[in-house]
């Protein structure tokens, strides 16, 4: 392996993906300005051959995160945010300096826990509960779809705040006086239905992610358990992990 974090002796196809996940990585830490240095440049830069850089940037353009214009060069379409799972933050906290994110309620209310939220959430079947769906954008595009179980005592007091210019973990703990002590996450990816590619402006079939997540008080009780897809093309997930005793 090389300085620049690939194989040399890579197959070819192989070493374009290498290549392409340095400069997807690259463009979603900031490093370009919208626009790409050209293929020799970048070859130099990260110490591939043109070859493997052009059919980086056509992967690359397939996935729909850069265009080539002419006259102009390899422009970034739609930059990759980035949220991080090694830290409880809500998405407005997260993506702090991306650019505005607004909150879509599309329904706000009182409803019987199904089984498996009232599980999740430590109630009996049909305990009344919060229900929240908002569909979040960040500067104008839709970014998740937002699905949302609080328990009644955290819930109520939220249905007269702003659900959509404030970040929902910042409500919960303005409004009960208590901490949040950190949440259980999952993710997996799905296919997204006619009815969630729509809201999110996407292809029916497209990959989402789902993300499931159950937050706690900082006593550790069970609160907040929420259902989110996420734009695959719009948001990089990622966490630092560090290895304790085995």
């Amino acid at each position: 392996m090389d300085s620049t974090g690939w194989v040399s002796s890579a197959p070819r196809a192989e070493r374009a993906r290498q290549v392409a996940d340095v400069i997807r990585h690259q463009i979603t830490s900031g490093a370009f300005d919208g626009v790409l240095p050209d293929e020799l440049a970048l070859g130099r830069r990260l110490g591939a051959s043109r070859n493997a850089v052009r059919e980086a940037l056509g992967l690359l353009r397939a996935e729909g995160l850069v265009e080539r214009r002419r006259g102009v060069g390899t422009l970034v379409v739609r930059p990759k945010y980035g949220h991080g799972l090694d830290r409880l933050a809500g998405l407005a906290e997260a993506l702090e300096g991306y650019g505005e994110v607004v909150n879509e309620v599309r329904s706000a209310g009182v409803a019987a826990a199904p089984p498996a939220i009232a599980a999740r959430l430590g109630l009996a079947p049909g305990t009344e509960v919060v229900h929240l769906e908002r569909l979040r954008r960040l500067a104008g595009v839709p970014l998740s779809l937002d699905t949302t179980y609080l328990t009644a005592d955290i819930g109520l007091p939220l249905l007269d705040a702003d659900l959509a210019g404030r970040d929902l973990f910042a409500l919960i703990e303005e409004t009960c006086g208590r901490r949040l002590g950190r949440a259980d996450v999952v993710v997996h990816a799905v296919t997204a239905g006619p009815d969630t590619a729509t809201l999110l402006e996407i292809p029916a079939g497209t990959a989402v992610f789902a993300l499931e997540r159950l937050t706690h008080l900082d006593d550790g009780r069970p609160v907040d358990a929420e259902s989110i897809h996420v734009c695959a093309d719009r948001l990089t997930l990622r966490a630092t992990l560090h290895r304790g005793p085995a």
